[in-house]
């Protein structure tokens, strides 16, 4: 009697081992790129530390609050670099690389006479992302600094109209 109890038992606990099991939920597909509209973007600095022994030539300090910003995505699902600059700098793209859900940005900046570089490495979906912003400078005179943001992106709504040309 024993026996068959046990046999039983064992039975009864293989069965919940069976191929038949719920499969867990499929993952939200990647995003191939980003939806074209408004985008909040909101930048914390993470670290700020001097390359040259000298005062950092920036206006961002840790424990600021987040600086928020807000930028057009157009319809090709790229962010304009000056978005993800610091302040005025001119940018221009060397190598990105958006697809499936990762971003991978190289901006190459200058401040006047100032060169500076952005590196951006993060998530997206369709409607929002989230990225570590690395800057490096290389100035003329004193003030050499890396800094690290975080900067986050959410699609708002759609880009305000853009006045007509007389």
């Amino acid at each position: 009697m024993r026996t068959i109890i046990i046999g039983f038992a064992a039975a009864a606990m293989l069965s919940g081992c069976s191929d038949d099991a719920p499969a867990p939920p499929a993952e939200e597909a990647a995003a191939t790129q980003l939806q074209a509209g408004e985008y909040e973007l909101s930048a914390k600095v993470d670290a700020l530390r001097s390359t040259d022994a000298t005062t950092p030539a920036t206006k961002y300090k840790v424990g600021d609050p987040p600086k928020v910003t807000r930028t057009c995505v157009p319809a090709d699902g790229t962010i304009d670099p000056t978005a993800l600059a610091e302040g005025n700098e001119k940018c221009t793209a060397l190598d990105n690389y958006m697809r499936n859900g990762r971003m991978s940005l190289q901006y190459k900046c200058s401040r006047g006479s100032d060169q500076m570089t952005q590196l951006v490495d993060g998530d997206f979906k369709a409607d929002s992302f989230e990225a570590k912003v690395t800057t490096s400078t290389y100035f003329a005179g004193s003030g050499d600094y890396e800094l690290t943001r975080t900067i986050t992106g959410k699609r708002v709504g759609d880009c305000p109209a853009q006045p007509e040309k007389s």
